[in-house]
């Protein structure tokens, strides 16, 4: 199911960042670039980082020009992942381009690439709510609460998998179909961001 194979990847980008847990080690995907699963790893790798920067930006004793350029990163990090999810759809439109949809067909409320990417942020959260619930030096209240959250988020995860795998199975079967709208972000845009525009007078 591809719900498995996308968390199996997910699972090797998290390891393989750890290996360095450095913002800036460069990414090594270890799959062929005409694969699905070299998409998966790049965006969870994206997630991987972003997540990290996140942690970072909120240490109450960052540089604020440090933190300035760390919210440039962010923003772009931001982007990326976006045009990752886009890529991954583009990848779901053309497996299923051949689809008849039937009479009656829905579309879903969110793409197959938004759901993975969802499934990609879950396994960021079981990966470090799993290292705090086993974190020897912490307290075994903290723990024990920890390990509550990660059996919720164990849960999530078994649900988000059935429901995207009804979703591919429900689109391969015509029952649903795929309407993938862009992002459109506007904060980047020297054209749609007032501050930008204004700037350029």
């Amino acid at each position: 199911m591809f719900s498995k194979l996308a968390y199996s990847v997910f699972e090797q980008s998290i390891k393989d960042y750890h290996k360095f847990d450095n913002v800036d080690q460069p990414i090594n995907n270890p799959y062929p670039k005409d694969k699905f699963e070299h998409l998966l790893y790049l965006k969870n790798w994206i997630d991987t980082v972003q997540w990290h920067f996140e942690d970072i930006i909120r240490d109450p004793n960052i540089d604020p020009v440090a933190a300035l350029a760390l919210k440039r990163r962010i923003d772009a990090s931001n982007q990326e992942r976006t045009d990752m999810v886009e890529y991954i759809d583009s990848y779901f439109l053309q497996k299923y381009s051949h689809v008849k949809v039937k009479d009656g067909a829905k579309i879903n409320s969110e793409s197959p690439a938004w759901a993975f990417d969802r499934l990609s942020i879950l396994a960021l959260k079981i990966y470090h709510m799993n290292e705090e619930a086993t974190r020897a030096e912490a307290s075994q209240e903290h723990r024990d609460k920890c390990q509550e959250k990660l059996n919720v988020l164990l849960e999530q995860r078994s649900d988000l998998s059935t429901a995207i795998d009804d979703l591919l199975t429900d689109i391969e079967n015509g029952d649903k179909f795929m309407k993938v709208y862009k992002q459109m972000k506007m904060y980047n845009d020297d054209d749609l961001n007032p501050v930008l525009y204004q700037n350029k007078k």
